[in-house]
């Protein structure tokens, strides 16, 4: 972190080893996206329910270019008395999937969808179960019947129009993700 991970306490006195498992678990942040610029975790032990045991609220701010991560974990009023320990571990986690999940959308690793191309049937092969498709561009792509996404292969007619994304097969371009548009 460029700023050192910051610690606060809230009704509960200040812990050598809850700040110890703090700056543990934000280190670990680190190896998921080393670009972060700054954490701030409040401890707070949940004064209103006090007669049924131990109750803590973990807040964690991460802030991280262009973005600020916020992680609050707030347990059930129901829930039995808990360990910090596992409170800060659980909290962490939960920053933890956040930081990836922006770590992949920062690098561009989230799945990005190929448009759609449109074009006719040309040619069908019923024995073998393919065909051609002619792009608007005037490329055909060969298509298997498994690419196709809704209806059946006996129903295409040379002519009729589809949706598909192409791709680079073993033996060209072809065609996959074929959708017969609505007559």
């Amino acid at each position: 972190m460029q700023i050192p991970v910051q610690v606060a306490f809230h009704g509960t006195p200040v812990s050598d080893e809850v700040e110890a498992i703090c700056l543990r678990e934000a280190a670990k942040l680190e190896r998921y996206f080393d670009r972060a610029t700054g954490c701030h975790v409040t401890v707070e032990q949940d004064s209103r329910r006090r007669r049924k045991g131990e109750h803590w609220k973990i807040h964690i701010r991460l802030t991280v270019p262009g973005r600020e991560i916020v992680v609050s974990r707030d347990p059930p009023e129901h829930e039995a008395d808990e360990k910090i320990e596992l409170a800060l571990c659980e909290a962490f986690d939960r920053a933890r999937r956040q930081l990836q999940d922006h770590a992949r959308r920062a690098d561009a690793r989230v799945k990005q969808h190929r448009p759609t191309e449109h074009g006719r049937v040309v040619r069908l092969d019923g024995l073998n179960g393919c065909g051609f498709v002619e792009a608007d561009d005037g490329t055909e792509l060969y298509f298997h019947r498994n690419a196709l996404l809704a209806g059946s292969f006996e129903d295409l007619e040379i002519g009729t129009e589809v949706r598909f994304v192409s791709e680079m097969g073993e033996r060209g371009p072809q065609a996959t993700s074929v959708r017969a548009k609505a007559r």
